[in-house]
C-alpha cells in the first residue's frame, strides 16, 4: 500500500537559481576581476585619494566570498573575531575558519549558522594583510565588523552591489554574473577540481545535494574528462593487480 504522497510529506524546495542567465565566473574571468579590484586600489592610492581604502576593503570581502562560498549578507554580517584556526589545517594558522552566523533561514527560524573551512592557500595572506594592516585604518576602535563602513558599523548591501557592477561593466562581462557568482563558482570550481561533493555541500551549508548541483555551472567536457580521469585509474589498477599476479 502507498503511504508517501504529496499532500503528507514535505516538499522540498530549492534555492532559487531560476534566472537561466546567472552563472559562475570561470577561472579566468574569476583571476581578471580579482586583478581588476587590486588595480583600482592602486589607481586611486597613486592619486592620494582616501578612496583606497574602502577600494581594498570591497576587494578584499569580494575575494573572501569566493574563498568560503558565502552568500552577500553573509559576508556582509562577518566579524574579525569569526575567523579562527582549524586544529586540522595548521597550515592556515589564524585564517583556518570562518564561522557564518547569519545564514540563509528558513521561515520563521533564526540565521543558520556553519562553520566553513579554508581549502585556498591564497586566502590566509589577504585576510592577514586586512586585519592588521589596512582595516585598523578605518578606526574601528569598538567595531567588531570585519568590513567597517566609513560612516556606520557595517558596508551596506547597496554599496557592494555597485562596486561590484562597476567592475563587471568595465570589464565587458555579461550581468549574468552578480554578487552569487561568487558562491556559484566557489562550488563549480571545487567540483571541477575533484573535491567531494558531500564536502561541497556541509561547506555552502545545503539541506540537500540537489540544491549544491544547482550551483555548479561546470563546463561542457567536464563529464567527458571525469569519465576518463575514472577509466584511466580502473585500467592502471587493473594492470597493477595482474602484473602482481604474474610475478
Amino acid at each position: 500500500m502507498q503511504v508517501v504522497h504529496e499532500w503528507n510529506t514535505a516538499v522540498h524546495v530549492q534555492d532559487n537559481e531560476a534566472d537561466a542567465k546567472k552563472r559562475a565566473f570561470t577561472k579566468a574571468e574569476l583571476h581578471a576581476f580579482f586583478a581588476h579590484c587590486d588595480d583600482e586600489v592602486a589607481r586611486i592610492r597613486a592619486f592620494g585619494r582616501k578612496g583606497w581604502l574602502p577600494a581594498f576593503r570591497d576587494a578584499t570581502l569580494f575575494k573572501t566570498a569566493y574563498a568560503f562560498g558565502t552568500r552577500r549578507n553573509e559576508t556582509r554580517m562577518l566579524d574579525a573575531a569569526d575567523f579562527g584556526r582549524n586544529p586540522h589545517g595548521g597550515e592556515f594558522g589564524e585564517y583556518g575558519r570562518c564561522q557564518v552566523r547569519f545564514g540563509k533561514a528558513k521561515k520563521g527560524s533564526p540565521p543558520k549558522r556553519r562553520g566553513v573551512l579554508t581549502v585556498f592557500d591564497w586566502t590566509p595572506d589577504v585576510l592577514d594583510e586586512w586585519f592588521t594592516e589596512v582595516r585598523p585604518l578605518f578606526g574601528t576602535d569598538n567595531n567588531p565588523a570585519a568590513w567597517p563602513s566609513e560612516r556606520g558599523l557595517r558596508i551596506g548591501c547597496q554599496r557592494l552591489n555597485s562596486r561590484f557592477i562597476t567592475y563587471r561593466k568595465a570589464l565587458s562581462l555579461g550581468d549574468g554574473l552578480d554578487f552569487h557568482s561568487f558562491r556559484r563558482s566557489y562550488v563549480t570550481h571545487l567540483i571541477e577540481d575533484g573535491w567531494d561533493p558531500r564536502f561541497v555541500q556541509e561547506q555552502v551549508g545545503h539541506e540537500h545535494a540537489s540544491t549544491t548541483s544547482l550551483y555548479t555551472c561546470v563546463p561542457s567536457d567536464f563529464r567527458t574528462r571525469a569519465l576518463r580521469r575514472h577509466l584511466d585509474s580502473t585500467i592502471t589498477a587493473a594492470l597493477q593487480t595482474q602484473t602482481g599476479s604474474q610475478a
